[in-house]
């Protein structure tokens, strides 16, 4: 680890003060950041910790499910509203990490993580996310964890977050403030396909910092925040162990349902794109439909239509296939 100096922002007006500063990392539960720079990933000239700012509740307002950028996951994943309004939230983070890490690890830095491609971790490999222009180790290496959707000749890194795919498949919008103003972008727009310049992997510019994210709460609510009609929502994760592992496939969706057939739905795939993958106009195969085998076959094949698998990872596509169907047999 090199040396580097040490910032502490007492407010959000201070941390977007030195937010933009060439070398600089934002430190927040740093479950990320610091492991990145003991490997000598991340070589920051200066960290910001911004843990004592103010951006850590979850509420609803105005039909919204608010969740503050510094809220600890394990916070959140419990809390009441977010158990109510957002089952898929609270599943995919108690899905992820231990609890020592969910403990101190926030919303913020999740969606902020880097991938966990051993190929982009090792400074022995040669990785176009680490080092731009280097070339990918991992394109014609062992990569049988990697993304099947998404890829490029250039990188095909699979996206780390569980949360970032309940979120998408929520339509969830991410507040962003710096200097220069605030915005609220779609989810669905925040991250970025590697294409020819993987090092960038989100929309997020250097002097801007996560506020907080929102997501329609579950039908109306009632004077507690409470919902009052049924939206269902859930998570699913497939991995080789049941702890403390990455997803090898995994699936957030979110339907209401009339009867025996499909309402409104939106369905994200984790563990198998460079981003959370979600294909909306695919998802009209479903709606107003009873979810038979064969619909949630053709849905499938919409969903995954670019897929480009390897020898070594071409079983993601089944084990995709089969999380749609059973989390929806589950919410169904």
């Amino acid at each position: 680890m090199v040396p580097f100096d040490y910032l502490r922002a007492g407010s959000i007006e201070e941390a977007l003060a030195h937010m933009g500063r060439p070398g600089l990392c934002v430190l927040a539960g740093g479950t990320t950041l610091v492991d990145l720079m003991k490997l000598g990933v991340e070589t920051p000239t200066t960290v910001l910790d911004i843990t004592a700012l103010e951006l850590d509740e979850v509420t609803v307002e105005d039909g919204r499910l608010r969740i503050g950028a510094l809220a600890n996951q394990t916070d959140v994943a419990r809390h009441p509203l977010v158990r109510c309004h957002a089952m898929a939230v609270s599943e995919a983070l108690l899905s992820g990490a231990s609890g020592q890490i969910r403990n101190v690890a926030t919303i913020g830095g999740n969606l902020l993580q880097r991938t966990r491609c051993t190929y982009f971790r090792g400074a022995d490999w040669r990785c176009n996310k680490r080092s731009p222009g280097a070339g990918c180790d991992a394109i014609d290496g062992v990569n049988g964890a990697h993304a099947v959707l998404g890829v490029s000749r250039a990188c095909n890194a699979v996206h780390a977050s569980d949360l970032a795919v309940a979120l998408l498949a929520l339509d969830a919008h991410v507040h962003i403030r710096s200097l220069r103003g605030t915005r609220r972008l779609p989810f669905a727009d925040f991250y970025q396909t590697p294409g020819e310049t993987p090092q960038r992997e989100h929309v997020l510019a250097a002097d801007e910092l996560i506020t907080h994210v929102d997501l329609p709460a579950g039908g109306t609510t009632s004077a507690s925040g409470l919902p009052t009609s049924e939206r269902v929502s859930g998570y699913l994760k497939l991995r080789g162990r049941a702890s403390y592992e990455f997803a090898t496939a995994s699936v957030a969706a979110s339907l209401s349902r009339e009867g025996h057939r499909i309402g409104d739905v939106a369905i994200a795939l984790g563990g198998v794109g460079t981003v959370p993958w979600r294909i909306p106009a695919a998802e009209s195969i479903l709606r107003g439909q009873v979810p038979t085998p064969a619909l949630l076959e053709r849905f499938c094949d919409a969903l995954l239509a670019s897929a480009c698998p390897t020898s070594q990872n071409a079983h993601k596509l089944d084990m995709a296939r089969g999380a749609v169907r059973r989390l929806l047999e589950m919410l169904h």
